[in-house]
């Protein structure tokens, strides 16, 4: 329910923060200006009581975050991949939640394994381990296959973990409405559509079923990427909350020390991990969508592991292209092309003017290039470029918020590999080679060969389609029969257009 009961869990998130010390963490982290820390203390601050006090023993952030719920939990997830916008503290105590949250009993995990797959769970595995990582929807298992001895990740949902997400998705779709409601200025940004697309994907990563198939898709994809990795699954030992796969051994991608100690290039990692979402994600239009540390790990001989598929994101042929070309015009400090793209895609008003976008566009651009990531406040770069979008009516586009999410955590994960890593030099091999392909001669005659076969399996219809369109026509003119015979001829016309252009393109392409 979205109604104003919800005011009590937004209270009672101000109050937790305030209780458990990590209001001034955040407040801090952000950098938030003296007006809003004021505010935000003084709401907080006689609600304190009411706020869950958590397990003393984490860190303040950690603490709160995790008193609050899954929810929070998965937001958490997301800035501990970002030091430079959050601060190294917060960053720190936020790791913790990747996968390393207290685990529920092991004897649940076995009543749902045995309850989902409708088997005595001896009859299954012939070993099943205490938990050896917890997150915030679920947690794993090592385990052995009876039948074959092969050892497996078990991966079981946490008891009530759908209706307590209920309870926090509901309490934003509240808390985007009063925003939407005191904030006309916000509403460019979709506040509802976000959230809409968050609980989509939120739902998508509750049913365990769904990522099986994702797992199997994603692994199809990425068969033929070097240094890539992504284990199989057993579909015949999952179900709705329950996921079985094959063990993948390996150090967590977030132990920098321990990847030293075995000798890997934590530079070549951060930039393969980088290379890897864009080529997946322009190449494929499929990715990884939750790709933070506690999602990897590093083989022995240095290939990267990726599990986790809850969420994975999608984007359409055009999109990519629009972001490929948006990509490829910051590369090359051509920001008045940049601008053209976000005119041409919609993405901003046609009564603005492109010039003085691109203007902008480059007091965006320019600071980041010749610049380590040491020297990059990536939290005051974001802000100046919401100023931007919002001076120009930029609306929220929601099939790109994935897209966008995870491009801030996989940077995040990089420069945790390799600190002075540079984005752009790292990015721009990959997105030329896709601008090579995809948007040129070649892609022209691709697209006409895609246009022509579809018109080719509409071609028997096209006759009855005419027919029907100027029997409507005629029934306000005076000359059915004409009408009739012209669509007849158009018919026929547009019949043998649809072969000769399929015959030219198949020569051309021959």
């Amino acid at each position: 329910m979205r109604g104003p009961h919800n005011i009590w869990r937004l209270i009672r998130t101000g109050a937790t923060l305030e209780r458990t010390g990590a209001m001034g963490l955040v407040l801090d982290a952000f950098d938030a200006p003296p007006s809003l820390r004021m505010v935000a203390r003084v709401l907080a601050w006689p609600f304190a009581w009411l706020g869950h006090k958590g397990d003393p023993s984490m860190p303040p952030a950690t603490r709160a975050l995790t008193a609050l719920g899954p929810a929070y939990i998965k937001f958490g997830q997301v800035l501990s991949t970002r030091p430079d916008v959050v601060g190294d503290e917060l960053a720190l105590q936020l790791r913790v939640l990747q996968d390393k949250l207290p685990p529920f009993s092991t004897q649940e995990a076995k009543e749902t394994v045995e309850h989902e797959l409708g088997v005595p769970l001896g009859d299954v595995f012939s070993e099943f381990s205490e938990p050896v990582a917890a997150a915030s929807i679920a947690q794993v298992h090592k385990a052995r296959l009876r039948e074959t001895g092969e050892e497996v990740a078990v991966k079981v949902l946490r008891p009530k973990i759908e209706r307590a997400f209920r309870k926090d998705i509901d309490a934003f779709y509240f808390a985007a409405s009063i925003i939407e409601l005191i904030s006309p200025a916000s509403r460019r940004l979709h506040p509802n559509d976000v959230i809409k697309h968050f609980d989509g994907v939120v739902q998508g990563e509750l049913d365990l079923r769904l990522e099986a198939a994702a797992a199997g898709e994603y692994a199809a994809k990425t068969a033929d990427d070097a240094g890539f990795v992504v284990p199989r699954t057993h579909f015949f030992q999952s179900a709705k909350r329950v996921m079985t796969m094959e063990w993948a051994e390996g150090i967590p991608f977030g132990d920098v020390a321990a990847i030293d100690l075995a000798g890997h290039d934590r530079k070549a990692l951060g930039e393969r991990v980088l290379q890897l979402f864009l080529r997946q994600a322009l190449n494929d239009g499929y990715f990884h969508a939750d790709m933070h540390q506690g999602n990897l790990k590093v083989s022995s001989d240095g290939d990267i592991i990726a599990y986790d598929f809850g969420i994975m994101g999608r984007i359409d042929e055009y999109t990519r292209r629009v972001y490929a070309e948006i990509l490829i015009g910051f590369i090359r400090k051509d920001y008045r092309r940049v601008a053209e793209v976000h005119f041409e895609a919609g993405y901003v008003p046609p009564d603005r003017d492109v010039d003085e976008f691109a203007q902008a566009l480059r007091a965006v651009g320019e600071p980041i290039f010749g610049m380590n990531a040491t020297q990059i406040s990536m939290g005051r770069l974001l802000a100046y470029l919401f100023e931007v979008t919002e001076r120009f009516g930029m609306e929220t586009r929601t099939e790109l918020i994935l897209l966008q999410r995870t491009m801030v955590v996989v940077e995040g994960v990089a420069r945790t590999m390799h600190p002075q890593i540079n984005i752009w030099q790292v990015a721009q091999p990959v997105v030329e080679d896709y601008i090579k392909q995809n948007i040129g001669p070649k892609a022209f005659i691709r697209d006409l060969v895609s246009t022509v076969q579809v018109l080719g399996r509409f071609g028997p219809k096209l006759p009855q389609l005419m027919e029907a369109t100027l029997a409507r026509t005629s029934q306000k003119t005076s000359e059915p029969h004409s009408k009739m015979r012209l669509g007849y001829f158009l018919s026929f016309g547009a019949g043998v257009a649809t072969v000769v252009s399929a015959l030219v393109l198949w020569t051309m392409l021959s």
